[in-house]
């Protein structure tokens, strides 16, 4: 952001503090309810070969307060965009504020040129000027686009995007509804990075307190709870860290509009209603369920699975997963994306006639981060002393427990509430009567070597492990049936079977209390050389989750197949979850030549250096 902008903002602000702003008109939520009738309630789309959008700074109005935005085409999110499978989309992008800006489409596959990366695919766009983007539409399904400039994003430039097929969809439905999720903050970005900077947990006000010690203390004996606690606080890390920005300084939407707003979305009872839901959210991970209906999700990340029929799924930022549900009441149901930390959630409603809402359930505890999170508990394991990265010692590693305490440690952890790997989902059994199911890279677990990434990372996952078995943290024991990543397949077999001809590892790397994120312990700024990828090769990429937080990995310009086991039909994914401790691999097709983006989309981990460039050559 440049001087004068930020300057601008903050006139503004003030502005509105001594309420001079009351002249200035209201910037309205896209999708506020507008029509009365059952058959109204669809979200007005644009669409056809030609699309105009702009990009300006305007006043938002939320729950009685005013901030400053950016919006495209006057509303946050933007408008719907709808285009058609097999047909040559143009759309112009004006931009009106006072710095450059661009738009990203998240998901599709296009030439580099369009991709909408500033310094990686084109130069963006400058204040005043229009770029065309045009390219033709290869894809179908639920897609999304968004600002790749600077922090933009969480001001608000984002939107949705939806592509029919060409061929009927093989599955049926009456109502379809886009229900995007993000989070809003009265602050700028640029502060929320800066008291991040300062302090790694500045938002997190769910910290573990002196009144819960006494509880564990009752629970647990002295000795054991002093054990926990200390232990924690020799790594210098947060078994309550989830989130870092929480519900202290967001808001969390649900097409534009906060809880109290009350996003409706219109059906007659046994109507097939889809709703097609997008992680828009710069820094938030959703648990999302309606309760008393069940989802038959149908379409992950664009792409179509063999339906899978479950309660509730945790989405991460940039994350689509299409659902159906068919409500066979007239009454109205609750649809509430829970925030992973359970410091907020955001909410709306399917009802039979406006102004209907259900009761909002109450948020549930926050989790506890475990050993495990950290590479430090693993099944049936004989550990070796463990080691673990002091933050301010300048004596490099710190002994925090040998194999002599592990079972004491994992003990403690049992009674403290943060269940170990067996009371979780377990990975699908792989037997000779399951032919279609295929090993899982990372199956087992497998050690870490010496750590080389440098200062700027924290910790080693002593013990890496696929995960994608489990449902996350906080989820499980819940008696609801959760979507796991081993849940998808493909509706068909992809046409590249080939097995990857080498592997790539890449570790994410980060140093939580100095807010520093990386690949390889190395930042965007300080890696000199690309990812490579020959055209037309078939790659392995592992990812080895050194943090203990959960990263959305999304990769430009080409599919990511999921290795979850499934065969023949791996799922095709632009971003991939990838939980702390976890090894994860996706075998990528690169027949994208070019320069593409690759990165974590939560934006000011990308912003703090978990950012890199692949390159896909004839070399």
């Amino acid at each position: 952001m440049n001087a004068d902008c930020i300057s601008r903002r903050l006139l503004l602000k003030r502005a509105a503090a001594l309420g001079l702003l009351a002249a200035v008109e209201r910037l309205a939520p896209a999708y506020a309810l507008t029509n009365t009738t059952a058959n109204s309630g669809s979200q007005i789309a644009l669409s056809g070969d030609v699309i105009d959008l702009t990009i300006t700074e305007q006043l938002f109005l939320l729950d009685g307060r005013t901030g400053m935005a950016m919006t495209i085409n006057g509303t946050i999110p933007g408008p719907v965009i709808r285009l058609k499978e097999g047909q040559q989309a143009t759309l112009r992008v004006t931009n009106h504020l006072e710095e450059s800006s661009s738009i990203h489409w998240h998901g599709l596959l296009l030439p580099p040129a369009m991709d909408g990366v500033p310094g990686v695919s084109f130069a963006g766009i400058e204040p005043g000027a229009t770029f065309t983007y045009r390219f033709p539409i290869r894809q179908s399904g639920t897609y999304w686009y968004h600002s790749h400039s600077g922090l933009q994003e969480q001001s608000g430039l984002y939107g949705p995007m939806i592509i029919d097929p060409i061929e009927p969809e093989p599955f049926r439905y009456e109502r379809d509804y886009v229900v995007m999720l993000s989070d809003w903050s009265f602050e700028s970005p640029e502060t929320l990075l800066s008291n991040l900077k300062k302090q790694g947990g500045y938002y997190n006000f769910q910290k573990r307190t002196a009144g819960e010690f006494l509880t564990d203390v009752k629970r647990m004996g002295f000795w054991a709870a002093l054990q926990n606690y200390l232990s924690w606080d020799g790594m210098r890390m947060d078994p309550t860290d989830f989130a870092d920005v929480t519900g202290y300084s967001f808001t969390y939407l649900m097409n534009g509009l906060s809880p109290s707003g009350n996003w409706t979305g219109l059906f007659r009872p046994g109507e097939r209603v889809r709703l097609r839901f997008i992680d828009a959210g710069a820094m938030t991970f959703y648990d999302v369920r309606i309760p008393g209906l069940r989802m038959t999700v149908v379409q992950v990340d664009g792409q179509n699975i063999q339906p899978v029929v479950v309660d509730e799924f945790r989405m991460g930022p940039a994350e689509t997963y299409d659902v159906i549900v068919e409500p066979a009441e007239d009454r109205a149901y609750t649809i509430f994306a829970e925030t992973m930390d359970r410091s907020g959630y955001a909410r709306g409603t399917l009802a039979p006639r406006p102004g209907m809402s259900a009761e909002v359930p109450q948020r549930r505890p926050r989790p506890l981060r475990t050993m495990e999170d950290m590479g430090m508990s693993m099944k049936g394991m004989n550990m070796p002393g463990m080691t673990m990265h002091g933050t301010e010692h300048s004596g490099g590693t710190q002994k925090i427990e040998s194999s002599d305490d592990h079972a004491s440690m994992e003990h403690t952890l049992r009674d403290a509430g943060t269940p170990p790997l067996q009371h979780m989902h377990e990975m699908p059994a792989m037997d000779a009567g399951d032919h279609g199911r295929t090993p899982i890279p990372g199956a087992e677990p497998v050690t870490h070597g010496p750590d080389h990434h440098g200062p700027g990372n924290q910790a080693v996952a002593e013990y890496s492990q696929n995960r994608m078995g489990e449902p996350g943290r906080g989820l499980e024991g819940s008696g609801r049936r959760v979507l796991l990543y081993t849940d998808l397949k493909s509706l068909a077999p992809y046409p590249d079977q080939r097995e990857p001809e080498r592997e790539i590892e890449i570790h994410l790397t980060g140093q939580m209390n100095r807010y520093m994120w990386s690949f390889d312990g190395m930042t965007y700024s300080e890696a000199n050389e690309p990812i490579r990828f020959r055209d037309g090769e078939r790659v392995r990429l592992t990812f080895v989750n050194d943090t203990m937080m959960e990263h959305p990995l999304h990769l430009h310009g080409m599919w990511m197949y999921l290795e979850n086991g499934v065969g023949a039909y791996l799922p095709r994914k632009h971003t991939v979850v990838v939980k702390p401790a976890e090894r994860l691999s996706v075998a990528i097709t690169a027949d994208a030549p070019g320069l593409w983006a690759f990165h974590c989309h939560l934006l000011l981990h990308m912003e703090a250096g978990m950012f890199r460039i692949v390159e896909v050559s004839g070399d």
